[in-house]
């Protein structure tokens, strides 16, 4: 689990330069624009693209700390073992949606590599993109299917 840990944050510290980086591009353009009377060429297209990718990676730390809402109207009464069975089974069933989402996201990928897809001003390649999400959603199928196995933690992954 630990590897998955140290995974999840990796991909989460990723995500975060990555709307840092969107935070800049923006504000340059807002600058731009009001000083200079000129824009960053494509920047809504850049943070368009660049915003689906980091959602992406913070994806595995959200399942890590169990950070997924859920709807416990009619389980909060339940007794703690039937929690944890309903939270596993949640877990398993994320764990097969993110591997779907896996798969098609590859396999969007290369389809975008074999076509030379880009975004339309700036012709940014999308198979980049693509290939930013896969592995983290490769990773949150792991992290989810691991706790199906092997249940949660007590302790936050953060505190560890």
């Amino acid at each position: 689990m630990k590897i998955l840990i140290f995974l999840g944050r990796a991909c989460a510290m990723a995500a975060g330069l990555l709307l840092a980086t969107i935070t800049l591009l923006t504000c340059a353009s807002i600058v731009g624009r009001e000083v200079l009377g000129q824009t960053v060429p494509g920047d809504f297209e850049l943070v368009g693209l660049s915003t689906g990718a980091a959602i992406a990676l913070f994806m595995p730390l959200c399942q890590l700390e169990r950070g997924h809402i859920m709807v416990d109207f009619f389980t909060v009464k339940m007794p703690d073992r039937v929690n944890a069975g309903l939270d596993r089974w949640g877990a398993g069933v994320l764990a097969g949606c993110f591997a779907l989402l896996a798969w098609r996201t590859a396999l969007g990928g290369v389809n975008a590599w074999d076509t030379h897809a880009g975004s339309m001003l700036l012709g940014f390649p999308e198979w980049l993109i693509y290939s930013a999400m896969v592995l983290p959603f490769v990773l949150t199928a792991c992290i989810a299917a691991h706790q199906v196995v092997f249940g949660f933690d007590a302790k936050p992954a953060l505190t560890e």
